[in-house]
């Protein structure tokens, strides 16, 4: 079996399990965000008639998606998920950051089965856990019970080979991926990434490549746990074994790319597999630039944006809204003077959370605007007005972009 199929066939105790097979089994943890936790809540009481969670330690809830509260009805929203939450004593974070990044950072271990009421979910395969995104009524079930089902998936081997050039970063490899794959390449599909790229990504790269797996249709994705993770968790009881594929372990397909000669990629309106060189975009006007989201919030994120905007000014007609993806990365790049950096180059900085991504409460885009982006999807109106138009990046090119007013090119400032 591969690394799915094994955490799902362990989780369903069975022995073996093969794709199509729709099977039962143990979760880890359950994720819910201010986005549908209400509805959650409702489809918990008044539909499946359940009294308590199955186990309050293992249902998560976050407050992220809007805050602060930006009005009554969202204030109010919150007031009935904290309410919930402290009734059933279940893990509330209202000022922690976004879901993905939070659960990674307090939850989620290699080999672990999660579901979350959000399509992103599929995020934690970087660690070697498998993720998956849920309707509301499948998660106020899992609340209830601890259980759900499972149809086990097809699984696609995207072995990435190569070394990246300077100035070209995961994001743009998972772009281009998108683009490759389509859409709907890779519907109900888990997607297991190998290959040499992978033994030298970061693990928040690697999260960044899991994190966008979905934007091709994919279930979940998958990365086998190296060193790198090991030392990570090496004070942990993890079956190892586990987590790596038999030998004999069948895939539907294997897609091999060599990413030596891949230039910076950019997803176009109004569809993230519309995917072009950066190199025919160059000199497009924007008005806003976004860097953050579950994507490209963390650390490493926002070394790459300051390096490139120390001792510059922001375009005087366009805005940058800078949102730290947890408030353990805000700290962190308080300390490192990331943040001053930011400010000194008129930057705006939100508090962690889904910022502009989730095009609610920060960041709004009006009629005609164009907005670049590290978020993950640039849907017709994601990021508010459906007249606006959004380009997806790395967070390198969105911040050379916001400098000169228009896509650039970032290797020019590295």
């Amino acid at each position: 079996m591969n690394i799915t199929e094994k955490i799902i066939a362990k989780h369903a105790k069975k022995e073996k399990v093969v794709p199509g097979e729709i099977v039962e089994v143990d979760v880890d943890y359950c994720m819910a965000n201010d986005a549908t936790i209400c509805l959650n809540i409702d489809i918990f009481k008044n539909k499946f008639g359940f009294k308590k969670v199955w186990d309050p330690a293992k249902v998560v809830f976050l407050i992220e998606h809007q805050l602060p509260a930006d009005s009554v009805n969202t204030s109010e929203s919150h007031k009935k998920i904290r309410e919930f939450s402290h009734a059933q004593g279940v893990q509330l974070h209202e000022r922690d950051g976004v879901c993905h990044q939070v659960m990674f950072e307090k939850y989620v271990k290699p080999g672990q089965l999660i579901v979350a009421a959000d399509s992103h979910t599929c995020s934690y395969g970087c660690l070697g856990a498998f993720s998956t995104g849920m309707g509301s009524t499948d998660i106020a079930a899992v609340m209830g019970s601890g259980k759900t089902w499972l149809k086990v998936p097809e699984t696609i081997l995207v072995d990435l080979s190569g070394k990246l050039k300077p100035g070209v970063y995961a994001k743009d490899v998972i772009l281009k991926l998108c683009g490759e794959i389509t859409a709907a390449g890779a519907t109900y599909k888990s997607i297991e990434f190998t290959g040499s790229l992978i033994k030298n990504l970061s693990i928040s790269e690697r999260f960044t490549l899991c994190n966008m797996v979905v934007e091709m249709g994919g279930k979940s994705a998958m990365i086998a746990p190296d060193q790198t993770i090991k030392e990570c968790y090496q004070a942990q009881d993890i079956d190892w074994k586990l987590l790596q594929p038999d030998a004999d372990a069948k895939y539907e397909k294997v897609l091999k790319y060599d990413v030596s000669k891949l230039e910076p990629q950019v997803a176009c309106p109004h569809f993230v597999d519309n995917v072009k060189n950066l190199k025919e975009l160059l000199d497009t006007p924007i008005d806003q630039g976004f860097i953050g989201s579950c994507t490209n919030g963390r650390l490493d994120d926002l070394r790459i944006a300051a390096r490139i905007l120390h001792h510059k000014k922001i375009h005087p007609n366009v805005r940058l809204l800078v949102t730290p993806a947890s408030v353990t990365v805000y700290q962190r790049a308080l300390k490192e003077g990331l943040i001053d950096i930011f400010l000194e180059a008129g930057a705006i900085i939100n508090h962690p959370g889904c910022s502009t991504c989730w095009g609610a409460c920060q960041g709004v885009m009006a009629s005609g605007q164009t907005l670049i982006s590290t978020a993950n999807r640039n849907f017709k109106g994601r990021a508010g007005s459906p007249e606006s138009k959004i380009y997806l990046a790395s967070p390198a090119t969105v911040a050379a972009s916001v400098v000169e007013g228009k896509i650039v090119d970032p290797r020019r400032y590295l």
